[in-house]
């Protein structure tokens, strides 16, 4: 007996070690294979570094981190198989002083904010993911809410006329007129007045010239004095009394940011709205619109999958 024990003891061994050996190459391979992804803003905040946290757990097997913008080097000092996560306007304006550096997803940028720092360009380095809800999705959402509209009202400055033009051209599958007025003087209501009497349904554009804490007052009393709705721009509006808008809130972030991380960086694509998006709607509003009940999942899910019928 004791020597078939002693026989059998070196094959074990042998096993054993093979069985470490081979666990450790699997540790060292997925070391090796794990991304470096740095997220960075210029506010360093609990919220900024909590949502670097979630990022984290959702990818345990790379390496996530939270970099104030005021600790870092040059974006072309960073080693080049960073994956680099810009959180607010002030990082972009940093990474865009080198045109060297890691590729970089730049996280819930308007197109504003874009246009005035690019203008009609796009870095090859870039890719920029919008957090203002696509222009056609808008447009539907206005379709299944209110049937009925024809007549978009849209509110526009300088700053935000470019988007006209695209937004005439997501109308016109729809059958829709885009009825713009020209607004640089938030203290003259002739535009807003004149709009009202020619639209429908009244589209919010994320332009915070235009819709911000010092015009809502003035934009949703006008509208609704003529039981007008307006849609959009954003979730916030509709807290303050907006009737409706599509949104993409963390959750959804977090898992773009998933799906692209686990790309090549180089098949990121340059701009991207998030496939992912909830509806938020503002009950007290529909009902003194005399809107019926909208259910925020049913209507997100007919966006999703284009169909908008009332």
């Amino acid at each position: 007996m004791p020597g078939r024990l002693s026989g059998k003891t070196p094959t074990i061994g042998r096993l054993l070690a093979g069985l470490c050996l081979a666990i450790g190459g699997l540790l060292n391979l997925l070391t090796a294979n794990a991304a470096d992804i740095l997220l960075t803003g210029a506010d360093d905040s609990p919220g900024m570094r909590s949502f670097a946290a979630a990022l984290s757990e959702r990818r345990p097997g790379d390496r996530v981190r939270f970099e104030a913008l005021a600790n870092l080097p040059a974006p072309g000092k960073l080693p080049r198989d960073t994956r680099l996560i810009l959180l607010d306007p002030p990082s972009l304006d940093w990474r865009l002083q080198d045109a060297q550096g890691p590729p970089t997803l730049v996280l819930r940028i308007s197109r504003l904010q874009a246009r005035q720092r690019l203008g009609s360009a796009l870095p090859q380095h870039l890719s920029l993911l919008w957090s203002d809800p696509p222009l056609e999705r808008q447009l539907r959402l206005i379709r299944i809410l209110l049937p009925q509209a024809k007549r978009i009202g849209v509110l526009y400055d300088q700053h935000s006329e470019f988007l006209i033009k695209e937004l005439r051209q997501a109308a016109a599958p729809l059958r829709m007129e885009i009825v713009a007025e020209h607004w640089d003087d938030i203290n003259d209501s002739r535009p807003l007045q004149s709009l009202l009497k020619n639209s429908d349904v009244l589209l919010g554009l994320d332009d915070p010239d235009l819709y911000n804490p010092k015009t809502v007052k003035n934009l949703l009393l006008s509208s609704y004095s003529r039981q007008m709705a307006l849609v959009g721009p954003n979730a916030a509006f509709v807290k303050a009394g907006s009737l409706a808008s599509t949104y993409s809130d963390q959750n959804d972030w977090l898992a773009v940011l998933d799906r692209l991380l686990d790309r090549s960086p180089a098949t990121w694509p340059r701009t991207h709205y998030p496939d992912r998006f909830k509806v938020l709607s503002n009950p007290q509003v529909a009902r003194s619109l005399g809107i019926e009940q909208i259910n925020e999942a049913s209507v997100a899910t007919q966006l999703a999958e284009g169909v908008s019928r009332p």
